[in-house]
């Protein structure tokens, strides 16, 4: 099945889409802060660049997209119907680097949580 998008839309679209300050992502960081927690955004010092870090209680909350992430549980993930296989490899690979990141993670003594 054709994409019914030109490839140079396509791609616009697809370089539009953040990687972070998503509207789920902010829509935590309010909550929290509106319960009292103070946290530091994307640290680049540790696996994975967690979304939130909270110092205090030595735990990263990662708030993952559906489709990105490939849950494959959730109502809102559907697999692509065109070049499956790219997106199938891409998406298995951002889990196992997910996986790879929570576990570095937790051995340097953090909990993680994933939205």
């Amino acid at each position: 099945m054709a994409d019914i998008v030109p490839p140079e839309k396509r791609s616009s679209m697809m370089s539009g889409i953040r990687g972070k300050d998503t509207k789920p992502e902010i829509i935590v960081r309010r909550l929290l802060h509106r319960l009292g927690y103070r946290f530091r955004l994307h640290r680049k010092d540790l696996p994975g660049r967690p979304d939130i870090v909270l110092p205090k209680w030595r735990t990263v909350i990662f708030v993952n997209g559906c489709y990105w992430h490939g849950h494959e549980d959730c109502h809102l993930f559907r697999p692509p119907k065109t070049r499956t296989e790219f997106w199938k490899n891409k998406i298995e690979g951002n889990q196992v680097r997910d996986r790879r990141n929570y576990a570095a993670l937790e051995n340097a003594g953090w909990k993680v949580l994933v939205i």
